[in-house]
């Protein structure tokens, strides 16, 4: 599971993804990616359970580049628990998710491997997404 090795703040406040990032919107690496279209928060396992759905879906050839980083702590207090008594302690890691954001970029395969990986991506993310390619831009 991905979590960062050290934090400037053990926890954080939940925080608002509003607005499209420009900077994040560009493929960096690779022919293909996969662009969000919705601001979300995405947890750390769906982010593994995708880029396992990916490397399965190439069989192992080419190269897959993670654009995202869990690095939100989540808390979460007992059941049962009273009111008060100060934050939970940390229950998964988290990444915020612009709109516009590049998630994964692949590179390597053909354009119909890569496309159908992504439909296989779309089934796995709670929000929607539109497959990109490096000439498109």
């Amino acid at each position: 599971m991905l979590s960062p090795k050290k934090t400037k703040y053990r926890k954080y406040q939940k925080g608002r993804t509003s607005k499209t990032k420009q900077n994040l919107s560009v493929l960096g690496f690779g022919k293909f990616g996969i662009k969000s279209c919705q601001c979300w928060r995405l947890s750390a396992r769906t982010i593994e359970a995708v880029r396992r759905v990916i490397t399965r879906k190439l069989k192992r050839q080419g190269k897959v580049w993670t654009c995202i980083f869990p690095d939100i702590p989540v808390t979460k207090k007992p059941a049962e628990v009273r009111m008060g008594k100060g934050k939970g302690s940390i229950h998964y890691w988290m990444a915020r998710i612009a709109k516009g954001h590049i998630l994964y970029e692949m590179d390597g395969v053909s354009e119909k491997i890569a496309f159908e990986a992504f439909q296989h991506v779309q089934n796995k993310l709670p929000f929607s997404v539109t497959f990109v390619k490096y000439n498109e831009l």
